[in-house]
């Protein structure tokens, strides 16, 4: 199983890119999250290549962070290009 983020853990990136812990709903936040899961889907399953069900959660994280990302550029570019130099995503 893939490992998951603890609560502290989550507290930590809303705080860092989302304002402060509680404010989970930020697109920022969200982003920062999504990408997080979605490296730790990605090392799980370097390992564990047969995974098909978290294979699939990854592209559905994928997918879901690919939607806010164009939300936020839409939104406001300058935050988009930070969010996107800050969490090293490639577009």
């Amino acid at each position: 199983m893939p490992q998951y983020l603890t609560k502290e853990q989550k507290e930590n990136i809303f705080k860092e890119f989302g304002g402060s812990g509680a404010n989970s709903g930020s697109t920022e936040g969200q982003i920062a999250l999504f990408t997080a899961r979605i490296k730790g889907l990605s090392d799980h399953l370097q390992e564990n290549n047969k995974d098909h069900s978290s294979r699939r959660s990854l592209l559905r994280l994928v997918g879901k962070r690919r939607k806010l990302l164009k939300y936020l550029a839409n939104k406001d570019i300058n935050k988009y290009r930070e969010i996107l130099k800050a969490l090293n995503i490639r577009k």
